[in-house]
């Protein structure tokens, strides 16, 4: 029987009839190839069973053929691009999930939130929900940290009568800016990575952004909050018998404060949620800022005031991210997890390494994809098409990052693809690579809807009914981004 078969790796097509090949050399314009292998990664990660790490990889090794560099160099850009990417932070991916995995576990999270409790006051639980999300997102995943907390954001919510909209949207809102927009979580850090941003300068500017965002997102839940009916968990059985008799009785003498109009204090839901099996405060803020800090002196000192001798050596070693997030896990391992037996931390630690894996490989990938497109030009060619037009170039990331987001619903997708794109952009567009990174984080979380993962997260356990949810939570995450958007115009504007 008669057969014949078409290959079509576009760089070459290789038509087999019988025991003849034909070979025939075709290539197509660089940024035709890069939009079909964007394209077609899209498509595998929406409407396929394609994990977006073999996606990336696939899209990369399209977009090269088409492009015509030939298949050897094509593979050369893939495993160049994806060596490069885990050199510069593989090992910081794996030590911060560990960091993250340890503050999680030990409950110094939930210790964390009380803390600021003391400090702010129940009086704006919004805002002491949202300050705790806010800090804790920057090691702990956005949704593991809406799960921990989820409990007291309920009790704060079910005390002071407060609608989960506004408990829950803070929480969410807190959790979603920093972990967008400060390292060492995955898609800010691959993008630093990219870009060639250093991570203590990316994790100040992240932070500053992150601050006016946070503000913002305070007075959009307190309105919107008012635009909705509330929603104020009850109180199951299983949680009443969970409670201790001590706490029984604190409940009780709150209802009845509650009840004869009395205002509550600060004192009432400390006693009712204090926890002897929980981390002192300061080791749990400490496991977090001593990384932070130290890498943010190194940046400081070696990158900004350029110091240079032997004092600047110890420095640029203790605060590079590598050494400062050991550090954080050390401290985790000894004090944070210090009543856990050797078999429960190396357990915790070996967790952390299988999910840290997956997302090493995905960024790395995207280092692939970024480094094809590079070497065909193609972000080149168009970003000398942009330059020459008469588009502010700031706008570029800012769209890049929505339109990367909004079919697919990963926004660390997003930023780690937007980022492989925009990298060979950088240069010819003239625009400062930290405010490109800034502008692709940004708008990388919008919108949060249905086919996010983390909107189902927030939903559910909020018990916000989707259409609800769809009405205030993804309502803000179109409006946060739209204000951090007009700041880093405005900013570009003025200091660019």
């Amino acid at each position: 029987m008669k057969t014949s078969l078409l290959f079509f790796f576009v760089y070459h097509v290789y038509i087999v009839h019988k025991t003849k090949v034909f070979w025939v050399e075709v290539s197509m314009n660089p940024i035709v190839a890069m939009l079909i292998g964007i394209a077609i990664l899209l498509i595998l990660v929406i409407f396929t069973k394609f994990q977006a790490f073999l996606a990336l990889i696939i899209s990369a090794l399209i977009i090269g053929l088409l492009a015509g560099i030939g298949p050897a160099a094509t593979i050369a850009a893939v495993t160049g691009g994806f060596g490069n990417t885990m050199n510069s932070i593989g090992i910081v991916i794996g030590l911060g999930c560990i960091m993250g995995l340890f503050m999680e576990k030990s409950g110094a999270a939930k210790k964390m939130a009380l803390s600021i409790l003391k400090v702010v006051g129940i009086k704006n639980a919004d805002v002491v929900i949202g300050l705790a999300g806010f800090l804790i997102s920057i090691p702990v995943f956005c949704d593991s940290g809406f799960v921990i907390l989820s409990s007291l954001a309920k009790e704060f919510s079910r005390l002071t009568k407060k609608s989960m909209i506004l408990i829950g949207g803070m929480l969410g809102m807190g959790l979603y800016i920093t972990h967008f927009l400060v390292p060492p979580t995955p898609g800010p850090l691959a993008v630093a990575g990219a870009f060639g941003v250093d991570i203590g300068l990316f994790i100040i500017a992240g932070l500053c952004l992150s601050v006016p965002l946070f503000v913002f997102a305070v007075f959009f839940f307190r309105f919107i909050n008012k635009t909705v009916p509330a929603i104020i968990p009850e109180r199951s059985i299983e949680e009443y018998s969970r409670l201790s008799a001590a706490q029984k009785e604190i409940l009780s003498r709150i209802e009845t404060k509650l009840a004869e109009g009395k205002e509550l204090t600060n004192s009432d839901f400390s006693e009712l949620l204090k926890d002897d099996t929980l981390p002192g405060g300061g080791i749990s803020f400490a496991t977090l800022l001593v990384p932070v800090g130290l890498i943010f002196i190194r940046s400081i000192v070696i990158t900004v005031m350029n110091v240079t001798g032997p004092a600047a050596l110890v420095i640029d070693f203790i605060g590079h991210p590598v050494v400062a997030i050991s550090t954080s896990v050390v401290m985790s391992m000894f004090i944070l997890a210090r009543k856990q037996t050797k078999e429960e931390c190396l357990a915790t630690i070996e967790s952390a390494l299988g999910s840290s894996g997956l997302i090493a490989f995905v960024t790395a990938a995207g280092g692939s994809l970024g480094n094809v497109i590079k070497i065909t030009d193609a972000g080149t060619i168009m970003a000398q098409g942009i330059a020459n037009s008469s588009m502010p170039v700031i706008i570029v990331p800012l769209l890049v990052g929505t339109l990367l987001r909004f079919p697919q619903g990963s926004g660390t997708v997003a930023m780690i693809t937007g980022s492989a794109i925009l990298a060979p952009m950088i240069p010819t567009l003239g625009i400062n690579p930290l405010i490109a990174g800034l502008a692709l984080c940004t708008t990388a979380m919008c919108p949060s809807y249905m086919n996010d993962s983390y909107f189902w997260v927030v939903t559910r356990f909020s018990g916000f009914p989707t259409k609800t949810s769809l009405r205030t939570w993804t309502i803000g995450t179109f409006a946060i981004p739209l204000v951090g958007s007009i700041i880093l115009i405005i900013v570009n504007a003025i200091l660019f």
